[in-house]
C-alpha cells in the first residue's frame, strides 16, 4: 500500500503553533494533593498515544503549594510564570519562563507555584 492511500488522520503529526498564545482550554479541576491553597489546573492535549502513553500538551497551573509525585517520565518547557519544585532530598529548582525540566518517573517533593505557570509537557 502506498503513503498516498493511506488515511491523512493515521499519518498527520500533531502540531500546537505557539503554544505560549493558546487561549482556549480545558478545565482539568484542582491537584489533590494541596497542602495549602487551591491550585486549579487546565490544558489542552496535543497528543496521547494509545493507552494513554505518550501524552503531550500545555499545562496551566494556578498559585498555591502541593505534594509532588512525578508517575512517569516528564519532560517540561515552562513558558510563564514562576514556581519552586522542592525535591525530597532538599534539592531546589527554580523555574521561571524558558526554563526546561525533566522529572523522572519516582520523583517524589513539593511544587509551590508563586505565579500561574503555563509549560508545554510530555510525559511517557
Amino acid at each position: 500500500m502506498s503513503h498516498a492511500n493511506k488515511d491523512k488522520s493515521q499519518t498527520a503529526t500533531p502540531v500546537m503553533h505557539d503554544p505560549k498564545s493558546v487561549a482556549e482550554t480545558v478545565d482539568w479541576g484542582l491537584i489533590p494533593t494541596m497542602i495549602e491553597g487551591e491550585s486549579r489546573t487546565s490544558g489542552k492535549l496535543l497528543y496521547k498515544g494509545p493507552g494513554g502513553s505518550p501524552e503531550s500538551g500545555i499545562w496551566i497551573c494556578t498559585p498555591g503549594y502541593w505534594d509532588c509525585h512525578v508517575t512517569a517520565d516528564e519532560l517540561c518547557h515552562f513558558l510563564e510564570g514562576r514556581c519552586t519544585y522542592t525535591h525530597e532530598s532538599g534539592e531546589v529548582i527554580e523555574i521561571e519562563p524558558d526554563t526546561a525540566a525533566f522529572f523522572p518517573a519516582g520523583w517524589k517533593g513539593t511544587c509551590r507555584v508563586h505565579e500561574t505557570v503555563k509549560k508545554v509537557y510530555m510525559i511517557r
